[in-house]
């Protein structure tokens, strides 16, 4: 690479100068676009959605990155990075022929939810290649600065590093993680916890309380619930199947969820509060005395804050 191209983002500038984000047309393609964009790099989107879709800054190539033409191919053999922002069969498909078109330096990445497939899926069919699955830990729709993206280095080499440390400079707290060890938090993480919140409605749906009277007089804790409750149904169901049906970890997870709802169950029928309290104490030391501290300003500052 010449001179330009080994700057980074502590130089005011980016490595990547020409990029290809398959699945630019979704939201968190849009999202990684409008960011590399802001750092002077060219975006090329590759998607089967129609041209113009990523706005008047972008190239787009109307093509299936699994079977890309020419005007697809020339970008790819270009790119300093591919981003995968597609639905994990697509991108695991892709793997081999995006790889055989790739410069030796550039990177390839993926914003899969699950990543133990495609580790093994790189591994096989594009040893050579810098590789690194990133999963931003939020919604599209929020601000990225100060949230947290984890990052699954499955190849690491420069242009990883590169890529980390532009995200960073984004604003972003990286957070790197195996890809196992990633599946299996975020089966903690988003697939236990969505889970409890599609409970606690469902819950609502059978139990038939009027939602206005549950909105005036619950306490903030269920408040919050309900606002969670909202912003799920609210957003795209096959998001949140993804995350439930995706994760190889998310049934043991559920199991887990549903054992602890049992145990208090339990403790309560048979009106052991010494047993109800030594569950609150295993609680306390699951949590740890500093996360718990902190934990619980950090809840107490955001109910002062509910409207």
């Amino acid at each position: 690479m010449g001179e330009e191209r080994r700057r980074t983002a502590a130089d005011g500038d980016t490595a990547f100068r020409r990029c290809v984000v398959a699945g630019g047309a979704g939201e968190v393609g849009r999202m990684f676009t409008d960011w590399l964009l802001r750092s002077g790099a060219e975006v090329t989107h590759v998607d089967l959605a129609p041209p113009g879709a990523g706005g008047p800054a972008v190239r787009c190539v109307a093509d299936d990155i699994r079977r890309p033409g020419p005007a697809a191919a020339a970008a790819l053999a270009h790119a300093d990075l591919v981003l995968l922002a597609v639905p994990e069969q697509v991108a695991l498909d892709a793997v081999a022929p995006v790889a055989r078109l790739l410069r030796p330096d550039a990177l390839l990445a993926d914003t899969l939810s699950v990543k133990s497939r495609m580790a093994e899926r790189l591994r096989a069919d594009a040893p050579g290649v810098q590789a690194v699955g990133l999963n931003p830990m939020f919604a599209p729709s929020l601000p990225l600065p100060g949230r947290p993206v984890t990052a699954v280095a499955v190849t690491d080499g420069p242009a990883v590093r590169a890529l980390l440390k532009l995200i960073t400079g984004w604003g972003a707290r990286v957070v790197e993680l195996g890809a196992q060890e990633h599946d299996t938090l975020t089966a903690v993480q988003q697939a236990a916890t969505h889970a409890a919140v599609l409970a606690f409605g469902l819950a609502l749906g059978e139990l038939g309380p009027d939602v206005t009277v549950l909105r005036e007089a619950g306490p903030p804790p269920h408040r919050t619930l309900l606002m969670l409750l909202a912003r799920i149904v609210s957003g795209s169901p096959e998001v949140y199947w993804d995350v439930q049906a995706g994760n190889p970890h998310a049934d043991a997870a559920r199991r887990a969820l549903g054992r602890g709802l049992e145990r208090i169950g339990q403790v309560v029928a048979e009106g052991d509060e010494e047993a109800f309290t030594t569950l609150l104490g295993q609680l306390r030391d699951t949590l740890g005395d500093q996360h718990r501290e902190e934990l619980a300003r950090a809840c107490a500052q955001m109910f002062a804050s509910l409207p």
